[in-house]
Order: C-alpha cells, then sequence, then structure tokens
C-alpha cells in the first residue's frame, strides 16, 4: 500500500519523505547550446536540424513513421561525431524522409487540444507552435513548452509515449514524442521543440487517461521497489497466457480485456525512494534490451530498445521539469514499459546474456562502433548507445554493469528483430 500512496499528492508527507510532491532529483546533464557555438560540429549540426525541420515533415510513410534525424544527430554530436560524420548521417537519413504537405485546416489556440491525436494536422501544429513562440512568447521556446505541456486538466506531459501507429498489425507505440522534447532540452534547439510539441500533439492517445484520471491510481494486490522484479513475476503471470501472438496493433483491445492486471502491475512499482527507483528503473530497460538476448542470437528487439531511449529521455527532462510532473514521467514510462513487454511476450532477462569479460574495452571502444561501424547510420543503435554511457555517467558504473551491456550490444548486434 505505501508504494501506492507515495506517489498520492501530500501521502509522502505521513510516510516521512519530507516533501509534500515526490521528486527526482537529479543533475542537470550538460546543455550544448548549439544556436551560438561556434564550434564546426555544433554549427553543422544546427545547420542540418535546420535543413530537416524546413525540408521534411515530423511523420511520413502514411503517416505511420517517425522523422528520427534530430535524434541521431544529436546523439552523434554528441557522442563525438564530425561535421563529416553528420552530414553523411543526414544524407542517410533524408533518402526516405518526405517533404511537408499541408494539413485539412489551421489549428488555432480555441481547438488545438480538440485536434490532438489527427496526424493529418502536423503541419498545422507545427505552424501553430511556432506562430506562438514569436508572437506570445518573444521566441523563448521554454516559457511555451511550459506553457502548452502543463496547462488543462489534460495536460499534454500526460501523454508523451506516443501513438498508435498500426503497421503491418504492428503499432508504433514507442515514446517518440518524449524522445524528441529529450533532445529539445539536450542541445538547446527551439526547432527540435516545436517539433516536439507537435508530435506530442497528433501522436496523443488512449493512455493518456491513465495518468489524468486518478481512479487509475489504486492499491495493488503485491508491491515491489524494482521494475525488473516486477517484469520477471509478470514473464509468468499465467492471467497473459490467452494471449496468442500479441502486436501492438491491438494494444487499445489488449488494455480492455486485461486493463485490470495490467493496472496491478503498474500500481505495484513502490516509488517510496524516488531516486533509487529510478536508478532501478533505467537498470531495468538497460536489461529489457541486453540481457534477453542469447548469445549468439543478435536478436536485439526494435520495439525493447525504445524502452531505454524513452528512459533517457525522462532521465533528461526531470531535471527541468516541476517535481509534480515528475511523477507522472516516471509512471507514464513504467506504463510504457509494460505494454510493450506483455506484446513482446514477455520476455525473461537473464545477466548471464550480458559478458562481464571486457577484453580491456572501454567507453572508447563502444563510442567508436557508434561512429565507424556499419551500423554508425541506424539512429536507434546510436541511441541505445548513447543512452547506456549517459545511465552509466549518471549512477557511476563501479561494477562496469552499464559498460559491459554496451560492450555485449555492439559485439553482437546485427540488425534489429520486431
Amino acid at each position: 500500500m505505501s508504494g501506492l500512496l507515495s506517489y498520492v499528492p501530500g501521502v509522502n508527507l505521513i510516510l516521512g519523505a519530507g516533501s509534500r510532491t515526490p521528486a527526482i532529483r537529479l543533475p542537470h546533464v550538460e546543455v550544448h547550446h548549439i544556436e551560438t557555438n561556434p564550434d564546426k560540429r555544433a554549427r553543422s549540426l544546427k545547420h542540418l536540424l535546420k535543413a530537416n525541420h524546413a525540408n521534411y515533415s515530423i511523420l511520413y510513410h502514411n503517416l505511420q513513421f517517425d522523422n528520427h534525424n534530430p535524434h541521431i544527430l544529436s546523439s552523434a554530436y554528441l557522442l563525438g561525431a564530425t561535421d563529416a560524420q553528420l552530414h553523411d548521417i543526414y544524407d542517410k537519413q533524408i533518402a526516405e524522409l518526405e517533404p511537408w504537405v499541408p494539413s485539412p485546416a489551421e489549428v488555432c489556440e480555441d481547438d488545438w487540444q480538440e485536434l490532438r491525436g489527427d496526424k493529418r494536422y502536423q503541419r498545422a501544429y507545427v505552424d501553430f507552435f511556432e506562430d506562438q513562440l514569436a508572437m506570445q512568447f518573444s521566441y523563448q521556446w521554454k516559457p511555451e513548452m511550459e506553457h502548452y505541456m502543463f496547462m488543462g486538466n489534460e495536460p499534454l506531459i500526460n501523454c508523451l509515449i506516443g501513438g498508435p501507429f498500426a503497421i503491418a498489425k504492428i503499432i508504433h507505440l514507442v515514446g517518440h514524442p518524449l524522445i524528441h522534447l529529450g533532445y529539445a532540452y539536450e542541445i538547446d534547439c527551439k526547432e527540435v521543440a516545436m517539433e516536439a510539441l507537435a508530435l506530442a500533439s497528433v501522436q496523443y492517445n488512449f493512455m493518456h487517461k491513465y495518468l489524468d484520471d486518478k481512479s487509475y491510481t489504486r492499491p495493488a494486490p503485491f508491491t515491489s521497489g524494482s521494475p525488473l522484479q516486477l517484469l520477471i513475476k509478470l514473464s509468468t503471470d499465467d492471467r497473459f497466457k490467452s494471449l496468442k501472438n500479441p502486436s501492438l496493433g491491438d494494444l487499445e483491445d489488449i488494455f480492455t480485456s486485461y486493463e485490470g492486471p495490467i493496472l496491478e502491475y503498474w500500481n505495484a512499482w513502490v516509488i517510496d525512494d524516488p531516486l533509487k527507483q529510478f536508478e532501478l528503473s533505467q537498470e531495468a530497460a538497460v536489461a529489457l534490451l541486453v540481457a534477453t538476448v542469447r548469445p549468439g542470437t543478435h536478436a536485439f528487439n526494435f520495439f525493447l530498445v525504445h524502452l531505454l531511449t524513452t528512459s533517457h529521455a525522462v532521465r533528461i527532462l526531470l531535471p527541468f521539469f516541476p517535481d509534480k510532473y515528475h511523477m507522472s514521467l516516471v509512471r507514464q514510462w513504467w506504463l510504457l514499459v509494460l505494454a510493450v513487454f506483455i506484446i513482446q511476450g514477455r520476455p525473461q532477462p537473464d545477466p548471464d546474456n550480458v559478458d562481464k569479460d571486457l577484453k580491456g574495452k572501454t567507453w572508447k571502444y563502444v563510442e567508436d562502433k557508434a561512429l565507424n561501424s556499419a551500423w554508425s547510420t541506424d539512429a536507434h543503435y546510436v541511441k541505445a548507445i548513447r543512452a547506456m554511457k549517459e545511465a552509466s555517467r549518471t549512477w557511476g558504473d563501479v561494477h562496469e554493469q552499464y559498460l559491459s551491456s554496451a560492450v555485449t550490444f555492439v559485439d553482437n548486434f546485427n540488425g534489429w528483430t520486431f
């Protein structure tokens, strides 16, 4: 019961947390002000992000795929990519992107919330938020972000996990608005920030209700402070055995049929020591990507990697957001984890799948693999490496568990499984 109460406002005072609002106290990551940095690499990143923003839509391929250019360009830059490497990545990415197309109508202050979830309005949302940036916020994107992210009884911040987009019965509910927003803050880029607001708007979906409606936060019959332990328990829960070949395309139906047990696990995560529980959540995100893959199979899962990259985005955003929204960020990430984990067949992580013998390999070796391997233009590969490195920096890596996971990943990666 204490796990549930620990993130109900006010009750944590009774539990001795000492603060009316649970918060995760993390230092800011280094912010790279690319707009004003005279370094050539920074200028190249700035120009490429502006070109991407002006020329290519944030959604493409029948509004089913996300434009990952800001993600991989920023990740590669932060890992030390040269300006030539950044241009090569950009050229590879734009080969499949599509130009902007007009929306059915403009978005305005009166209807921007009503139109949320309609992908056809992606251009109109970008135009709306950019107009507001100029006319109402004096080109200061962070005050605008806070205004539109936090306003109303159903604030945008409560649905940053994105989707759902069905592709061959597979749905892309993989947190791209959250990821996009994290990069906007980390590189201080207004173009990426406007795209993030637009993405959050057009990918708004049914899952917001679990954060907006407090009745879904209820006592669970079991609790744990470890997300990984809850996932291990979930992997053997017979109540989900009747799910045959589930796909993310059936996600809303799955939530309708299995809402009770899903919410049990959602509410079971004890968050009475927020900083420690968030650290454990990052460990779980890495384990889901790396420790679920048996040696020699190279079966790194495309959807599980998003649980790591969204966790990284949460880590970036927490120091920037008011305390009262910290639990919203962390709990919607946990809801995304449960959804993807169930749909992907509830794979159980095994620490023995991670090679502990580093053979002298360091983060320099991993970074080289990110920037110079055959996969250096794969956005999710590069983002995963960056996320693991930042987790290592955030928590320290005394036992080199993050480094071991990263080395295991780069040494065995041979493309994604779906």
